[in-house]
């Protein structure tokens, strides 16, 4: 190998992945990486629900009940309960080893 490349070897420091920084594969999540892993799944289901009523409007028979207005807060109660339920399943998940 040439200098600049990775690999373990004299003179070099090891990454994260050799060094236990990173916790190993089938470890406990920590309460901060499961609320951001939440908080991003919240964002998904949000956007993804944005997204349908979108299409609806451009595509389907009519339109929606609600104005831009409701379909944001809908949308915000979306990210909110996926973001929750995402939260709260993860450990019972994880404790199945169905990861």
């Amino acid at each position: 190998m040439a200098d600049g490349e990775g690999g373990s070897g004299p003179g070099r420091e090891p990454d994260a992945a050799t060094d236990g920084s990173v916790p190993a594969p089938g470890a406990p999540a920590t309460p901060r990486a499961r609320a951001r892993s939440a908080a991003l799944w919240g964002i998904v289901g949000g956007f993804a629900f944005l997204v349908l009523a979108q299409g609806y409007r451009l595509l389907g028979p009519g339109s929606l009940p609600l104005g831009l207005g409701g379909l944001a807060l809908v949308a915000l109660g979306v990210a909110v309960a996926s973001a929750g339920i995402t939260y709260l399943a993860e450990v019972r998940v994880r404790a199945k080893r169905r990861t």
